[in-house]
């Protein structure tokens, strides 16, 4: 027992263990912090009879493992950076209802992906989309404010994602780099201080962005795709920069989806074609052949020996 009214517990998981603070008093529980290797874990909706309605300040601060969690839909309340810094990430499963939420609940978890309720109904498209939609207003936008399960997916808050994705698509790409140099948010000397460096990751944060709103295209007016694809093809092999490019080969070197999206969107052409090719080396032996059989279907046979050679 600790202070007046309050009680500790800890529940053991596959392969760590949960600590919970219980005030006995409001009958409540709150998850207060975490220990162990899981990469998955689903918080119960209640310890020894109280209902766990709390998910405490820096609960799962800065976890390595961790790479999915299920919430129960007793959780009304996720405290300041419950969730900061889990590099790894990559799903929540939240309760569809009002929560009060902290700041930073999210920061820096680069790697997240879906924040779902798998409660709320709806077409199966939609509630994937959105649920892309809802992780990416948190971890690429900064937008906290779309963070919002009653509203998401409806005409508004769409409204409201694709205006801020395309204040951050038009923003200059040397945008915000005189003030980190003046905050010295960066080491003196590092590759961040670097002007090209800054500006060609804001640009492959951009193409990120570009890509998932693209394959995840719920409720997206034709206007903005046209810009969002204009801007994917500005950045192809070939061009003056190549992000594009660079992001599909190097973060999403061997998953299909992506190239097929690159060939449809007329991304890979008889002029650059040769040059991706060098770029891929001996590696992505599926994605080349991929991309071998789509040239030559494009070029028509008396090409196809040609390609042998690469």
């Amino acid at each position: 027992m600790g202070q007046a009214g309050i009680q500790y517990k800890e529940s053991t998981t596959e392969h760590g263990s949960i600590q919970y603070s219980i005030n006995k008093q409001t009958e409540r529980a709150a998850v207060s912090g975490y220990r162990g290797k899981d990469t998955e874990l689903v918080i119960p909706d209640a310890v020894d009879g109280y209902a766990v309605t709390v998910i405490g300040k820096k609960a799962f601060l800065s976890n390595k493992m961790l790479r999915q969690i299920t919430l129960p839909e007793t959780v009304t309340r996720i405290d300041d950076w419950a969730f900061a810094y889990c590099a790894k990430l990559t799903r929540i499963i939240l309760p569809y209802h009002h929560m009060e939420i902290g700041q930073g609940i999210f920061k820096d978890c680069f790697g997240l992906e879906q924040i779902v309720n798998e409660c709320a109904g709806g077409q199966e498209k939609r509630t994937t989309d959105i649920s892309y939609l809802l992780a990416a207003s948190m971890s690429r936008l900064d937008a906290f404010y779309l963070f919002d399960f009653e509203n998401a997916g409806t005409d508004e808050w769409l409204a409201r994602w694709d205006s801020r994705m395309q204040s951050m698509m038009r923003a200059g790409d040397a945008e915000g780099f005189s003030k980190m140099l003046l905050c010295g948010e960066e080491d003196y000397g590092s590759k961040e201080n670097n002007l090209d460096y800054y500006m060609e990751q804001r640009r492959r944060e951009k193409v990120r962005t570009a890509l998932l709103r693209l394959l995840h295209d719920y409720g997206l007016d034709q206007d903005v795709r046209a810009e969002l694809e204009t801007y994917l093809l500005d950045h192809v092999k070939g061009e003056q920069t190549e992000e594009t490019w660079k992001v599909v080969l190097e973060e999403y070197g061997d998953d299909l989806r992506y190239y097929q999206f690159l060939t449809k969107l007329g991304g890979v052409r008889e002029d650059n074609f040769q040059a991706m090719m060098e770029d891929m080396g001996e590696s992505h032996t599926e994605m080349k052949a991929y991309l071998m059989k789509y040239h030559s279907e494009q070029c028509g046979p008396e090409d196809a020996f040609a390609q042998f050679e690469l």
